[in-house]
């Protein structure tokens, strides 16, 4: 077995059913030996707090985290000393004389910390603004202890704005919403698919806010195809069902489109009204269903951020729903942030925002977690390479024939047209046809319902499909010109296939002759090794480490985290929400 804390093997010497003893193998061999001589013998006695070393808290695993994020060069922070650089590994004599690996961290001036694996929880991986490096702390001097106080000052500040606004919910009371009825039982009975555990625990948790005096204000993470669109659908249900109103915010009118297809799909045998508003929504049609929002005889509408203007007002409005808060912009946030200390809220995120994510963990908004894959749901073959012409061709002609559809990603709407046209000449018997942001409504409306009654074969189209459509039978997808596209969108787009059973292709190009190198280099890695199902949360970390931490909470807090890494940065945050809370 091995004493997990100190990453060395240990034998167990036992007479009876009695532990007389702990043997530790040499330090310096992995492989088990006869050679009693280089056995360390510790009496069992001397180790009084053993059963507290074995007796960790469940899912405390910061040790095996921390060691497989790190790499040589790294920049790391020590809670108590500052800012280092990590070189590597060494063993140092440790108690009762046996050899304990230590990780040498260098600071300025050239001195060097050495922090047994046993205190490793002393440590962070340093994660800062962009590509900046940090200045190497100085030890032996109090410069350390003058930062780390100066940035707790201020995130104190930061703290307080947040409570003030998050403890006006802690005193708004609402009429609490009802146990389960027939109808909402009968929609539940209804879903085609097997529940994932997560999907359960997710609805039992939003049911359980709604059920309470509290208004809800609760973030539900997945990854893309992992169901959090089924779970708001019976959310949104049990608010309208009582006769409150159900806004649904999402950041592109093809999937407030898609969304309103598939709530009217899932609801039709229930007396609910759902209306869709957004730029695709005649102007006459958007009059008439104002008006009804205003009148209350509109049970749930989905729309883009057009739902947020100030010409709409909701009679009743109960349950918020918000599909990618991070893709809308900051006064659009302020507005909804506004709304949340009244209405209840339910955010639903793929990749999560660091901000979300921290507020979440400080217990200011629930969180629940989608981490379980759908039955059936496979990984999706990733290719990463220099753009060739052969090789969609033959990727084309495969998914074509197995009578499967395909995305192909081209961001540059003035060259569109010429990219379908070049498409279509290399696969001449394949219905090609492409959509971006600009065309008008009618236009837009007309190639997506061709292509979702699949009337279309290969759509060519911008970032405008990346965010949450769901089409089973589109399951392979091309991205050209990858270096220019941040990792959440490159994962985003990928996840736009492999949503049904069949195996999933994304080739994923840069163009050729273009060598990467920074942070498109790391992107373009990351989405490539990313392979397993789940991958959305890692990478959402990946890619705050990438682009930098940025502005956290509203205000500017970039230079508070580039003085002490963004994982100190959020437990001071953490601490101060506590001290202010209990104050």
């Amino acid at each position: 077995m091995w004493l997990e804390r100190y990453k060395i093997p240990v034998r167990l010497d036992l007479i009876g059913n009695k532990v007389e003893g702990i043997y530790l193998f040499n330090p310096l061999t992995n492989e088990k030996t006869r050679n009693l001589s280089e056995l360390i013998i510790i009496p069992f006695k001397s180790l009084p707090n053993l059963e507290k070393t074995w007796k960790k808290k469940e899912g405390e695993n910061y040790e095996k985290i921390f060691l497989s994020e790190i790499k040589v060069g790294d920049y790391v922070v020590h809670i108590d000393s500052g800012i280092g650089k990590f070189l590597g590994y060494t063993l140092k004599k440790g108690n009762y004389n046996a050899e304990v690996e230590n990780l040498i961290i260098e600071f300025a001036r050239g001195d060097r910390l050495f922090v047994p694996v046993n205190q490793i929880e002393r440590l962070t991986k340093y994660v800062g603004i962009g590509t900046r490096k940090p200045v190497l702390t100085s030890l032996g001097t109090h410069s350390w202890e003058k930062v780390k106080q100066k940035v707790k000052d201020s995130v104190i500040n930061s703290a307080r704005e947040l409570l003030e606004i998050y403890a006006k919910r802690e005193v708004v009371k609402r009429k609490p919403y009802s146990n389960d009825n027939a109808w909402q039982r009968e929609l539940e009975e209804s879903f085609e698919f097997k529940e994932t555990v997560d999907q359960l625990k997710a609805i039992e948790d939003i049911k359980n806010d709604l059920e309470s005096s509290k208004p809800m204000d609760r973030l539900l993470v997945g990854d893309v195809g992992f169901g959090k669109t089924e779970v708001a659908i019976r959310a949104a249900f049990k608010v309208a069902t009582e006769g409150k109103q159900v806004a649904i915010l999402v950041p592109t009118t093809i999937l407030a489109d898609q969304h309103y297809y598939l709530f009217k799909e899932r609801l039709k045998r229930f007396p609910v009204r759902i209306e869709l508003l957004s730029r695709i929504t005649k102007k006459e049609r958007q009059k008439s269903i104002i008006k009804d929002v205003e009148n209350g005889i509109l049970d749930i509408v989905i729309g883009t951020h057009r739902i947020l203007s100030d010409k709409i007002r909701f009679r009743n409005l109960g349950l918020v729903i918000i599909d990618e808060e991070h893709r809308f912009g900051v006064n659009q946030k302020e507005y909804l942030r506004k709304t949340r200390i009244e209405v209840d809220s339910l955010s639903l995120s793929a990749t999560p925002i660091p901000r979300s994510l921290q507020l979440s963990l400080t217990k200011i908004r629930d969180i629940s977690f989608l981490t379980t894959a759908p039955v059936g749901r496979l990984p999706i073959e990733t290719h990463v390479g220099e753009i060739d012409l052969g090789l969609i061709k033959n990727a084309l002609n495969k998914e074509l024939g197995r009578k499967g559809q395909a995305f192909y990603l081209s961001n540059r709407i003035p060259t569109i047209q010429a990219k379908a046209s070049q498409i279509k000449s290399l696969v001449p018997e394949a219905r090609v046809d492409f959509v971006h942001g600009q065309m008008s409504e009618e236009n837009l409306e007309k190639v997506m319902d061709k292509f979702y009654s699949r009337k279309i074969d290969v759509l060519i189209c911008t970032t405008i499909i990346g965010s949450g459509l769901d089409m089973p039978n589109v399951n392979t997808i091309f991205i050209e010109n990858a270096q220019k596209l941040g990792l959440a969108d490159l994962y985003q787009l990928r996840g736009r296939v492999g949503r049904g059973e069949k195996e999933a292709f994304a080739y994923i190009f840069f163009p050729k002759g273009y060598k990467p190198e920074g942070a498109a280099a790391q992107r373009l890695l990351a989405i490539s090794e990313a392979k397993e199902l789940g991958s959305g949360f890692k990478l959402a970390n990946q890619d705050l480490e990438i682009r930098g931490a940025g502005n956290l909470l509203g205000t500017e807090q970039s230079g508070n985290i580039s003085l002490v890494g963004f994982e100190l940065y959020l437990q001071l945050l953490s601490q101060a929400v506590e001290q202010l809370r209990v104050s």
